[in-house]
């Protein structure tokens, strides 16, 4: 990226051109850059030509989150969200620090809301009992129909997915208890293309009927993926049809001769015969194992900067796991506008929550049912750290990552101290110069 440079004799200030101004300047000449660092980062390629070539092209298609999505990273740690200036309380070294977006598919941007949620579940961790990680994944013909109809059916895919677990847990014949669990929407692949499916962070046991006794699952194994497939295929196929009914489902495009009853009954017939996709992962070790699984996907976006690798104003090249074939690491190299499609894929809708939790961690009574679950396990709640209310977002973050913000970049050994903010729009002040005297 080019930096317009001030070179004075106070301690040099690096300022990024503005958002309008980069999106002029930025042409196929300077797309070397791109190849030569080694950090490429999705809001390079956004700013490029590409993006607003694919708005143009596009425009029929593109809905209006997915417009304000592109409109966000772009706009990410640029002038024209305003920011600040700061300067080393030992060297002096001043740099200027832009605001972020906090758009929740900025891949620059969840570092902070990541941190801050691992640290509300740490309460709620059961650190006497095994976790166990269950998925469960929409058939590819249905995820067609879901992409259309993206609040329909991930609620669906929610609500049925926690209604299989609740129903076998809770069947005296499998564990018969009332168990507790976080559920996480993904709707990608490694490739990016359309994938959805929920992953479930579960608690091995739960509370017995009479209230008054913990009932653990087998040591290694939680319930049986095949019952859990079949009840979800089920459960997922009656909720489908009863939207259909209502008049809640749209189809568009090759979807479209779903619209007519028939159709729609034959399109769902192969689906209530196939084997739907449920397993179970291994049990984690233990309850830091789960914060450490956490962290990795609660606040997870459909690709992320390290996964880039080359953007030569044209084509990405980003690594992937091809899970097909032992989950072998592989490149794929798309053109802008491909890749751009599958990124904004996986744009949810508007306020859509990706993270939800059931059974005893719901939220109504997620405090009582925990009290009594550690009553019967004779465990004791994880202390929390207080959190001072004066602290910063730069505070909250060392405090809960143990990384720094405020270490000086230049030195090591000063603070950097923000000593002026600015407007979006707007450029910090340049520093005065400083005339020597003869």
């Amino acid at each position: 990226m080019r930096n317009l440079r001030r070179k004075m004799d106070t301690p040099t200030v690096v300022l990024s051109i503005s958002s309008a101004n980069f999106m002029d300047t930025l042409q196929p000449a300077d797309s070397s850059i791109f190849n030569a660092r080694c950090d490429v980062h999705f809001f390079y390629l956004a700013r490029s030509r590409c993006g607003p070539q694919y708005r143009l092209t596009h425009a029929g298609a593109l809905g209006r989150a997915q417009r304000r999505v592109m409109s966000a990273i772009e706009l990410c740690r640029t002038a024209a969200l305003g920011g600040h200036v700061e300067q080393c309380d030992a060297c002096g070294h001043q740099r200027i620090a832009f605001n972020s977006c906090r758009n929740r598919h900025c891949p620059k941007c969840q570092s902070l809301a990541r941190a801050q949620w691992l640290e509300h579940r740490q309460a709620e961790l059961l650190r006497e009992v095994e976790y166990f990680h269950v998925v469960f994944t929409l058939p590819e013909p249905i995820a067609a129909l879901a992409y259309q109809n993206k609040k329909a059916l991930y609620d669906i895919l929610f609500r049925t997915s926690a209604e299989t677990l609740r129903t076998i847990a809770a069947d005296p014949k499998h564990l018969g208890a009332e168990i507790g669990f976080i559920t996480l929407l993904h709707t990608w692949g490694q490739n990016l293309q359309h994938h959805p499916h929920v992953h479930c962070v579960v608690a091995g046991g739960g509370i017995a009927p009479d209230g008054e006794h913990w009932i653990a699952c087998r040591p290694g194994f939680f319930l049986p993926v095949r019952v859990l497939s079949r009840l979800f295929r089920r459960l997922f196929l009656e909720q489908l049809r009863r939207a259909f009914d209502t008049g809640a489902l749209h189809f568009y495009g090759t979807l479209e001769p779903l619209a007519n009853a028939q159709a729609f009954t034959a399109f769902l017939a192969p689906a209530a015969q196939a084997e739907w996709v449920v397993y179970a992962k291994p049990p984690f070790g233990d309850a830091r194992h789960v914060l450490n699984y956490l962290g990795r996907y609660t606040h997870r976006v459909a690709i992320s900067n390290n996964r880039l690798m080359r953007f030569d104003g044209d084509d990405v090249t980003f690594q992937w796991k091809d899970y097909k074939h032992d989950a072998a690491h592989k490149t794929m190299t798309l053109n802008a506008d491909e890749f751009i499609r599958r990124f904004l894929l996986h744009v949810l809708p508007d306020a859509f929550k990706h993270i939800r939790s059931y059974g005893l961690l719901a939220n109504r009574h997620r405090a009582a049912r925990l009290a009594t679950c550690r009553r019967l396990l004779g465990g004791v709640a994880p202390a929390q750290e207080p959190s001072s209310v004066t602290e910063d977002y730069r505070d909250r973050y060392q405090r809960l990552t143990g990384r720094s913000l405020r270490d000086c970049p230049a030195c090591g050994k000063g603070h950097m101290v923000c000593i002026e903010t600015f407007l979006p729009g707007a450029l910090p002040r340049a520093p005065p110069h400083i005339h020597h005297g003869h």
